[in-house]
C-alpha cells in the first residue's frame, strides 16, 4: 500500500477518486485529499478509523517534530472522523449517547465528549462541534460510534451520516500567526479556545476550530469533499512556509499529548475502564436524567487511577510492566520520551487507588532494563492548560 501512495502527486489523486477507486478500499483504506503534500517524505501509513494517517515521515526526526509543534507550527493531515448528528431531535440524540450536557454546548462551540456502553466502559471520544442549533459534527478518535448514534436514534427525528469532511491540525505557537495569513476575509472575532466558524481559505468554505490533540496553541481545518483541495492544501503550504511551517506525521504529537495528560482512545482508556478510573469524572453529568452507562457509573468507585510517571533514562515498556515492593501494580498505557523534560513520559494505570502522584515505582523499560519512576499527576506541566487557550506563551529553548 506505501508503494501506491508514494512518488506521485497522481498516484494519490487516482486512488482517492471515488471513480477510479476499488469500493473495498473505499470503505476500509481512505486517502487523505492533501496526501499529495506527504509524497516528497517517504511516508509510511497505518490505519485510524479506516483512514490513512501518516506513521511516519523522513522529512525530520521524531525529536525535531516535537521541537517544531513546541516552538514553530506544524501540519498533520489526521485520520480524526466527523460523523454528523443533524434534524430537530439531534441534541436529544446526543444527551442520550454522551455524559455531559449537550443543551451547555452553544453554536459556535466545541466540547470535549466521550461515549459509554450500558456497564460504564468507554467506547471513544472526540470534539463535538456544533454548527447550529440543530447540526453537530462529532470528529471522533479511532473506533466506532455511528452505529451507536443508529442504535439509539429510535423514535427521534434525526439523520446520522458521514459527510466525508477531512480534518487537518495546525499547531504550534505561530499557529495563530498561519490562520492569519491563510485567511480570505477578516479573522473570526471571537475566536476563543474551543470556539468554532465558518471562514474562507484560498476561495474555499471550510470549518476551522481552536482545537488539536498537542496542548499547544492550534486549530484544526474541517473540509467538506466539494472543495478544491489542492487549492487550499497549496495555500496552507505557501503560506504556512513563510513562518516556518513543516509538514509531520504521528509522533510529533506522541510526546506531548502524553506530557498533557491527553488520553488516546484504546490505550488509555477502553471498554474496561470507566471515565472515573482514567480520570474523566470531570466529564460526566450524573445529575443528567439518563444516558448510556448512568446508572452503571452511579454506582461505579470514583477513584481515579490513572496517573503520569517520569522514567529516569529510560522509556517504560507498555503492558503490565510497574512493579511496587516487588509485585506488579500497574500497567504502561502510553510511553516515549520527552526532549523537554529529558527523561521517558508515560500514561500508567495502577491497581490501587493508594498508589498516586508522589509513589516511586520500579518499571521495565524498552532495552530490558528496570529503572526507577515517579508517578506524578497530569499534565506534567502547565498544570491549568493555559498554553492552548493563548493565555501563557511558553516557548522553550531546543536543547
Amino acid at each position: 500500500m506505501n508503494q501506491v501512495l508514494k512518488n506521485t502527486r497522481f498516484a494519490v489523486k487516482a486512488f482517492s477518486t471515488k471513480e477510479t477507486r476499488p469500493s473495498e478500499l473505499d470503505r476500509t483504506m481512505a486517502v487523505h485529499p492533501l496526501s499529495y503534500q506527504e509524497l516528497p517524505y517517504d511516508p509510511e501509513y497505518t490505519l485510524y478509523n479506516k483512514r490513512l494517517t501518516p506513521q511516519s515521515l523522513n522529512n525530520l526526526s521524531d525529536d525535531e517534530m516535537y521541537w517544531a509543534v513546541r516552538t514553530g507550527v506544524v501540519l498533520r493531515h489526521t485520520g480524526e472522523l466527523p460523523i454528523e448528528i443533524s434534524g430537530p431531535d439531534s441534541e436529544v440524540l446526543l444527551n442520550r449517547v454522551f455524559p455531559r450536557d449537550i443543551a451547555k454546548v452553544k453554536p459556535g462551540r466545541c466540547s470535549y465528549q466521550f461515549a459509554c456502553y450500558e456497564d460504564g466502559g468507554m467506547i471513544t471520544d472526540g470534539v463535538l462541534l456544533r454548527l447550529a442549533v440543530d447540526r453537530f459534527w462529532m470528529a471522533q478518535a479511532d473506533g466506532d460510534l455511528y452505529p451507536w448514534y443508529k442504535a439509539h436514534a429510535q423514535g427521534l427525528n434525526v439523520r446520522v451520516y458521514d459527510p466525508k469532511v477531512w480534518v487537518s491540525q495546525i499547531q504550534g505557537p505561530r499557529s495563530l500567526d498561519v490562520l492569519h495569513a491563510v485567511l480570505d476575509g477578516d479573522y473570526p472575532e471571537p475566536f476563543r479556545y474551543f470556539d468554532c466558524a465558518s471562514v474562507s481559505i484560498a476561495g474555499q468554505q471550510v470549518v476551522i476550530s481552536r482545537s488539536g490533540f498537542t496542548n499547544e496553541l492550534g486549530w484544526e481545518i474541517y473540509m467538506s469533499p466539494d472543495i478544491d483541495f489542492e487549492s487550499l492544501g497549496d495555500h496552507l503550504l505557501e503560506k504556512g512556509q513563510e513562518y516556518g511551517m513543516v509538514l509531520t506525521a504521528t509522533p510529533v504529537f506522541r510526546a506531548r499529548r502524553i506530557e498533557a495528560g491527553l488520553l488516546n482512545a484504546g490505550s488509555d482508556f477502553d471498554d474496561t475502564t470507566t471515565p472515573f478510573a482514567v480520570g474523566l469524572g470531570a466529564f460526566v453529568d450524573l445529575d443528567k436524567p439518563a444516558f448510556v452507562g448512568r446508572k452503571a457509573l452511579i454506582d461505579a468507585p470514583k477513584d481515579c487511577l490513572t496517573w503520569g510517571i517520569r522514567v529516569s533514562q529510560g522509556i517504560a515498556a507498555l503492558g503490565r510492566t510497574i512493579q511496587l515492593d516487588g509485585k506488579t501494580a500497574g500497567r504502561v498505557c502510553s510511553s516515549t520520551w520527552s526532549p523537554f523534560l529529558k527523561c521517558g513520559v508515560a500514561i500508567a494505570r495502577m491497581d490501587s487507588a493508594d498508589v498516586g502522584p508522589g509513589t516511586s515505582v520500579m518499571v521495565e523499560c524498552i532495552d530490558d532494563k528496570k529503572r526507577s519512576a515517579i508517578l506524578c499527576a497530569m499534565p506534567f506541566y502547565d498544570e491549568k492548560r493555559e498554553i492552548p487557550r493563548g493565555k501563557l506563551v511558553d516557548i522553550p529553548q531546543r536543547s
